[in-house]
Formats: structure tokens, C-alpha cells, sequence
């Protein structure tokens, strides 16, 4: 890097990882950095992070970028991360449990408590969000039934990503998407909705202020610097949820949707006013007057990770698990031999909204193997997208093409099986697996004058196209029948399962 050359560094706070990327001046990736962390997932239902391991893999993730690039030249920070993680720290400003995440399905009986305090109609017309195991309220109320020591001493709340932009300056602040995703937020009046606060026992006085992803929220402290090589006072902007730091950088044209398989998997298509649907999610966009309306699946690639990690544990120290999975799904036929996979491993948010959702492999017999079963978990997932497609289409939105990217868009496999299952080309750009770093990153480089909105993209790069095979759409198509028909049976037993 030449004198006076200038990067923007975003970091992505994931559920299984935090992934850095830098960018220069002409967006071009100029270092790139990642280390794991686990989900944890002590009860059936919870899921749970670590936010100091969060705060030790950022550290590290810097370091290591700063192999590739001088620190020095690092001229705006922006982190994004899960949406709307709860992260709770008392009087020593330290936090009180693990962070409660997005994707926990502990909060069924809150969540209905919670909704026989608030009017249906007035909390969305409101908030834009269903209710769902994703917000915050419930999970507040869950903490006063079940810690109430630890909810005695809350003294503040943050998000993932917020959390750590608060270790980076000391300063607190919550982003945008944290607070529309949280269900306490008041769009329209761009305040809290306090009938939401008074419901769910929350005291505002927890609760930072809300900027906008750009927006400069402090500067990195003394104590920062010297933990993570970056110069002291390199400013640091409010970050981005990790999703829509995604679309972002997917570079999706108007009428695209963006597939993001990471641990979870999120649907994404932008639209130009708040128009919320309730079968959905809607967030902002990083792009200032633009909105997001968001599909989520409580998990995708966190399968994957599963069953890597309990049926793949015999192979060679160094031996690629996912390759290997990859590889005996490919050798299976399409349809994995009569198995379906129901996805719902930790629940299920959109567009079902059952938090008592539970996975399910259907009709397995003595003659599938590992492979069956990876197989069987990849066209779950895509059966999901799909589900999530038609919504955005019976909403009257037009669907002019797809976007895959993140994590477990590297797989070669899981993209053409999407195709087959969508019945529609997708696309997926090389790269991409580090999509949400590489938005905030731009978020970033918007804050430092780097670039504008439609800049920091760096040269576009060829992507690669899966075409549908029409035989294999076809029984997918029939597939997706009997997926849909599943959930429909199961679901009264799940409930009844979930009362014990």
C-alpha cells in the first residue's frame, strides 16, 4: 500500500464466526481475515453466543488483516453482525449471560403474554414486525420468569455488532435494524415504542441511542488501539445488520432477491417505502430512504455445521468435512431417496412463526446413509427459500432474478440444488461468502468519503450461473408438496410436544 492510500475495514460478527475484509480506495479486497466461534445450544430451542469470544476473534481478525494492510491506513471501521442479538451488561459494564440470539426459541409462552398486553394492529402498524421469537420483549419477560437475578441487574442493552462497537470506542449506540427488529421501535415516529417497553418491563434508560449504519458513533479508544493494532481516533460508524450489509454487497439489480446462506438464511428484496408484510420481516436498507423486506429461517448452514460436527467426526485430521459431505450428497439422486428434511432445528421464524418447530427427517429406512441425510438437510433449506419466494410473489412483488451468497453459497451443490427447487436460475459471485464484511466495509468507506453509495463495489466479477435441469424441477416441485404438507400434520404435534 502506497502513502496517504486510505481502506475502509469491516468486521461481521456471525453466528459460528467473525469475518474481516478491508477494502481500498477502489474497493478492491485488500485483506481479508476470519476466525470461529461456536453457537451454543445448551437446552433444546436456545440459542446462545459468547460476546467476549465475539470481542477475541474481532481482535484477531484485525491483527491478522493487518498483515495484509497497514492498520494506519485504516481510515473508517464498521462492524455488522446478527439481528437483534441480546446482549446484557450490568453495573460493571460487563456482560451478565451469554447473548441471548436472534434465532432462540426458548419464548413461546412469553411471546403470547406479550401479545395479550399489546393491540395486534396498533404493535404492527407501529413496530412493522410480527410477533415472533425474534424480539426482544419476550426474551426480556423469559429473563424475569427465569434469571430474575440477572434481570435485576441490567443496567444496559446491546445488540452483536453494537457490542462490539462499543468495545472498539466506549461509546454505546444501537443501530438502526437493531431497534426496528427489536419490536420496540416506532417507525414512523422514529421513537420507542413505549407501549411495547411498558409491556415487556423495560426500563428505556437500558436502551442506547439509535443511529443510522454510517453514522460515526466514536473513535477508537487508547485501550482499543493497543489490543488490536488499529490507530487510536480512526473513527467507527454504527455498523450494519448483517443481512442487509449482505444486500449491499450482492450488487443486486431492482427485483432481485438475495439468498443468504450463512448460519442462518435470510431472503432479501428491496423495496422503495415502508410497506411491511406481516408474513415477513422488514428492516432498513443501509442505502439511506430504502427499506428491506426480510425472510429468515432460524437455521441453514448452522445444519450443516451439525451434522459435520456429529456425523462427520472419524475423518482425518485435515480432511475438508464439508467437502466430504458434499461430495456423498452429490453421489445421492436428487430427492435423497424418499427422505425429507424438515429445517426447523431451532424453531422457525418466517414465514411460520413457530418457535416449537422442531427438525424432522421423514421417511428414513436402513438404507440411507450420511449422505441421505446432508442431502436431505440442503433441499430442506431450499424448500425454504422457495416458500419464501412464493410469499414475496403472492405480496404482488415481481421476482426478476436470484442472488446467492455468504458461507454456504460455496457450495457448488446447494446452489444448483436451489436452482432446481426455485425452478429458476441463480447467480452466485466469487467472493461472496464474505458478503456482509464486505458491506459494512462499504458502509464504512461511505462515512470516511471514500466513496458514495453505489461505490466501494471494486471491479465486478463473473458470476457463476446454475440453470435449473427441468426433470429434476419437476420432482423437486413434487417434493416441495409433500414439504409443505409436513409442517401442516406435524405442527399440532409440536405443539403439544412443546406442553409437555
Amino acid at each position: 500500500m502506497g502513502e496517504d492510500v486510505k481502506v475502509a475495514l469491516g468486521l461481521d460478527i456471525g453466528t459460528t464466526a467473525v469475518k474481516a475484509i478491508a477494502l481500498d480506495e477502489e474497493g478492491r479486497v485488500v485483506a481479508r481475515a476470519g476466525a470461529a466461534h461456536d453457537l451454543m445450544t445448551p437446552h433444546p430451542g436456545w440459542a446462545e453466543g459468547d460476546p467476549d469470544a465475539w470481542w477475541t476473534n474481532a481482535v484477531a481478525c484485525i491483527r491478522r488483516a493487518g498483515q495484509d494492510v497497514p492498520l494506519a491506513e485504516v481510515a473508517s471501521v464498521g462492524v455488522s453482525g446478527m439481528v437483534p442479538a441480546l446482549v446484557l451488561l450490568g453495573a460493571d459494564e460487563r456482560p451478565l449471560r451469554p447473548s441471548i440470539q436472534q434465532n432462540d426459541g426458548r419464548t413461546a409462552d412469553e411471546i403470547a403474554a406479550l401479545r395479550a398486553r399489546l393491540d395486534d394492529e396498533a404493535f404492527f402498524a407501529a413496530t412493522g414486525q410480527p410477533f415472533s421469537q425474534q424480539l426482544i420483549g419476550p426474551k426480556l419477560l423469559w429473563l424475569a420468569r427465569h434469571e430474575p437475578a440477572v434481570a435485576g441487574a441490567i443496567r444496559r442493552v446491546l445488540g452483536s455488532y453494537d457490542y462490539v462497537t462499543w468495545r472498539l470506542t466506549g461509546e454505546r449506540s444501537l443501530e438502526q435494524n437493531w431497534a426496528l427488529e427489536s419490536g420496540l421501535w416506532d417507525v414512523r415516529r422514529r421513537d420507542w415504542y413505549r407501549p411495547a417497553l411498558h409491556a415487556a418491563g423495560i426500563d428505556e434508560g437500558w436502551l442506547a441511542p439509535v443511529r443510522a449504519p454510517h453514522e460515526v458513533v466514536g473513535e477508537v479508544t487508547r485501550g482499543a488501539a493497543r489490543e488490536t493494532g488499529l490507530s487510536a481516533g480512526t473513527p467507527v460508524v454504527a455498523g450494519s445488520a448483517d443481512h442487509v450489509a449482505a444486500a449491499l454487497a450482492a450488487q443486486a439489480a431492482p427485483g432481485e432477491v438475495v439468498l443468504k446462506i450463512g448460519g442462518a438464511g435470510d431472503v432479501l428484496f428491496a423495496v422503495d417505502r415502508f410497506a411491511p408484510d406481516p408474513r415477513l420481516y422488514i428492516d432498513y436498507h443501509d442505502v439511506p430512504g430504502l427499506f428491506l423486506l426480510n425472510g429468515c429461517m432460524a437455521t441453514s448452514g448452522s445444519l450443516v455445521k451439525w451434522l459435520a460436527a456429529e456425523c462427520a467426526r472419524e475423518l482425518a485430521a485435515g480432511e475438508d468435512a464439508y467437502a466430504r459431505l458434499d461430495a456423498e450428497a452429490a453421489a445421492t439422486p436428487a430427492g435423497s431417496d424418499g427422505l425429507v428434511a424438515l429445517p426447523y432445528f431451532l424453531g422457525e421464524k418466517t414465514p411460520l412463526f413457530d418457535p416449537v418447530a422442531r427438525g424432522v427427517f421423514f421417511g428414513l429406512t436402513l438404507s440411507h446413509r450420511r449422505g441421505h441425510l446432508h442431502r436431505a438437510l440442503l433441499e430442506g433449506v431450499a424448500y425454504g427459500f422457495r416458500h419464501h419466494v412464493e410469499v414475496l410473489e403472492a405480496g404482488g412483488h415481481r421476482i426478476a432474478g436470484v442472488r446467492i451468497m455468504d458461507g454456504g453459497a460455496r457450495s457448488a451443490l446447494w446452489r444448483q440444488i436451489i436452482a432446481d427447487v426455485l425452478g429458476r436460475a441463480v447467480e452466485h459471485a466469487p467472493g461472496a461468502d464474505l458478503g456482509s464484511a464486505h458491506g459494512v466495509a462499504r458502509v464504512a468507506g461511505v462515512a470516511a468519503g471514500l466513496w458514495g453509495w453505489e461505490g466501494g463495489r471494486g471491479a465486478a466479477a463473473a458470476a457463476a450461473r446454475h440453470e435449473p435441469v427441468a426433470a429434476t424441477a419437476a420432482m423437486y416441485g413434487e417434493r416441495y408438496g409433500l414439504y409443505r404438507d409436513l409442517y401442516r400434520r406435524l405442527a399440532p404435534a409440536f405443539a403439544a410436544a412443546a406442553r409437555g
